[in-house]
């Protein structure tokens, strides 16, 4: 689905990412996760054609991202940003169905797309009418999970999905995830910075260090034989926090 070879991407400050060489096949669910300043967010931006490649290429079904139709790359992608980024002006509904809107749907088949999602991510559909002020924030999130879904794209990317959210809704809505990958079966890439999450989520964990990949396999190998002294470190600082180990379940 995608494929990076030889990618580096530096800012002014001296961070970024690279070099990298990652292939994400179609179907799988990639979290990758890792400190501050270690390159996830710039990896994300990279997928969505948001940043352009000092060095190296990023490509998404054998095309050049971005490539020259932006917009339709875009649509084939749904993107879900940190903290939901939901417009106060709209409600639940119109941010929902912003993109479609723009693409002419009809509302006979705009509404039955939007009552499929909301039996998807479990927000019930009168919570619809509100507007973003008027919601928690698991609805919230909930909302952003479908917009990034109504065009039905190929590939889910997700920044820091449940990072703003408080232990009880974050366990909650981490569930619901979980369950909607595996129902949707897409190519799903999710940035995170909790070692406990990536695991519950993906069925690949991607952890990256100074713009540069630490380790990547089954999250069963990485936390089972840490390729090196950073990452067995990393893994232990999370230790107590993942499932089974006397932390949040």
């Amino acid at each position: 689905m995608f494929r990076l070879s030889g990618v580096t991407k530096r800012y002014p400050g001296g961070e970024g990412l690279g070099p990298v060489d990652l292939d994400v096949p179609a179907g799988r669910t990639l979290c990758v996760i890792g400190p501050s300043g270690s390159g996830k967010s710039t990896l994300l931006r990279l997928l969505l054609g948001l940043v352009r490649a000092d060095r190296g290429s990023v490509r998404f079904e054998g095309r050049e991202v971005p490539g020259e139709d932006v917009l339709a790359l875009r649509r084939r992608m749904g993107y879900v940003v940190q903290g939901g980024g939901l417009f106060p002006h709209l409600t639940a509904q119109g941010n929902a169905a912003l993109l479609a809107r723009h693409l002419g749907w009809d509302e006979a088949r705009l509404g039955e797309r939007l009552a499929d999602l909301c039996a998807l991510v479990r927000l019930p559909p009168e919570t619809l009418s509100r507007h973003p002020r008027q919601l928690s924030g698991g609805q919230a999130q909930r909302v952003s999970l479908m917009r990034a879904l109504v065009l039905d794209p190929a590939v889910l990317l997700l920044d820091e999905p449940l990072g703003a959210l408080d232990p009880v809704t974050r366990h909650e809505l981490r569930g619901d995830l979980r369950e909607a990958f595996r129902r949707l079966q897409k190519t799903v890439v999710v940035v995170t910075h909790d070692l406990a999450e990536a695991v519950a989520l993906g069925d690949r964990l991607l952890i990256l260090r100074d713009g540069r990949v630490a380790q990547q396999g089954a999250p069963g190998e990485v936390l089972a034989s840490p390729a090196d002294e950073f990452v067995a470190r990393f893994v232990g600082a999370w230790r107590d926090s993942l499932p089974g180990a006397g932390g949040e379940a």
